[in-house]
């Protein structure tokens, strides 16, 4: 008797195993931050090979992942820029869109800054690849021409991206902005704020990702954020403020606050804790691979959730 339950116990175990959700993979994740931090220019608007050459390793990895992949080609100066998306779930269900932008700010490698917005969203494809029955359709999308001299402008990919499902009428539930995922720091006093009580409420250690959103437009973003830190399996801070309030805004998710989409930031709070943020220092020695596979595992979750 006592055999024969072992036997039955030995064949449950494996089964057990696969059951088990898939997670991201911090080996993966780092594949990709090398590739993006060791392009032969950095990846800004002046270097356009480059970014094209970025691209179409973003539409590879997509596809690979299972991803119906499309370009969003786009002028500006006489240059051609592109945003790649990749689409999952059906095709004539009402979206949710994933965002993070694959540009740097001038001539630095931009590990964190957004390199790990990029590779969690690639990550994030391969994990959705792995998902048979989706409700919705869940658009990854990499921007080009997030940051300076293009930020708060209508030549940002991500307006560009808005203002098209804006135009065409498309039906979409809401958007998450992947912005420096990367950086963490235990040590008391590495967190800071743009209001020095908040140090209070959310604390002075750099440990967590914060989920930002604005006061109203909340039909989303709310119980999305309210998602991802009951399943997270590391610190998170959710945070509501006034749309001016400095850096609630720094990111993709602005340009569809602009057309009424709800929209809500992912982050690591970039330059209130990395200090190398813009910096030729922003580099993949610095980023903490865990911590950033657990931040990419809660994005699924929410997503399968909300």
């Amino acid at each position: 008797m006592i055999l024969r339950l072992f036997l039955l116990l030995s064949l449950l175990v494996p089964l057990t195993a696969a059951a088990a959700p898939a997670s991201a993979d911090s080996a993966r994740l780092r594949r990709h931050l090398r590739y993006l931090v060791s392009t032969p220019q950095p990846r800004n608007y002046q270097h356009v090979a480059v970014l094209d050459t970025v691209a179409a390793y973003l539409g590879r990895e997509l596809r690979q992942a299972g991803a119906r992949v499309t370009e969003q080609p786009y002028q500006v100066s006489g240059r051609t820029y592109r945003n790649v998306i990749g689409s999952f779930g059906p095709e004539n269900a009402p979206r949710i869109i994933v965002g993070a932008h694959y540009d740097v700010c001038g001539e630095q490698p931009g590990a964190d800054d957004n390199g790990t917005g990029v590779a969690a969203l690639l990550e994030l494809a391969r994990l959705l690849g792995r998902q048979p029955n989706l409700r919705q359709r869940i658009d990854l999308v990499a921007y080009t021409l997030e940051e300076p001299p293009y930020f708060r402008t209508p030549q940002m990919g991500s307006y560009v991206h808005a203002k098209s499902l804006h135009d065409a009428k498309v039906p979409v539930r809401g958007m998450v902005a992947l912005e420096m995922l990367g950086y963490y720091d235990d040590r008391p006093g590495t967190q800071h704020y743009p209001f020095g009580p908040l140090k209070l409420i959310y604390g002075g250690r750099g440990n967590y990702v914060t989920a930002a959103r604005k006061f109203g437009h909340g039909s989303f973003a709310r119980p999305f954020a309210r998602h991802y830190r009951q399943l997270a399996q590391l610190p998170v801070r959710r945070f509501q403020a006034p749309a001016w309030l400095p850096g609630i805004d720094f990111s993709d998710h602005l340009n569809y606050w602009k057309f009424g989409y709800s929209a809500l930031l992912l982050t690591d709070t970039a330059f209130y804790r990395n200090r190398e943020y813009h910096q030729t220092g922003d580099t993949l020695t610095r980023l903490d691979l865990h911590r950033l596979a657990l931040a990419t595992d809660a994005v699924l979750a929410a997503l399968l959730r909300v």
